[in-house]
């Protein structure tokens, strides 16, 4: 499940920035920027819900691993900045359609 957000959070913006530029030789289609802030705007949100879903399951799980062990707090920590990384890409790939 992860791993379709991921992909989801990456392709389908993408794909919508392609369709935003062809679409602008069209007559009765929207404007391009429309549809570039629309898949700015996905990229960003689909990531950020799997970001959050990702902390949520990593935090439940170290907070069960540290009251056993208390010494694995420090170890703990990492994998939660890394599953907020995905938040960060997500903003990657949203500026990289607003500014391309």
């Amino acid at each position: 499940m992860k791993r379709v957000l991921i992909l989801v959070s990456v392709l389908l913006p993408a794909g919508m920035a392609v369709f935003a530029q062809e679409a602008e030789a069209a007559v009765a289609a929207p404007p391009a920027s429309v549809w570039k802030y629309f898949a700015a705007a996905l990229s960003v949100g689909i990531s950020c819900i799997a970001g959050g879903i990702a902390v949520g399951r990593i935090g439940t799980a170290a907070m069960g691993a540290m009251s056993e062990n208390a010494d694995l707090s420090g170890k703990a920590l990492p994998y939660a900045g890394l599953a907020e990384g995905i938040c960060l890409w997500g903003f990657l790939v949203a500026l990289l359609i607003m500014i391309l």
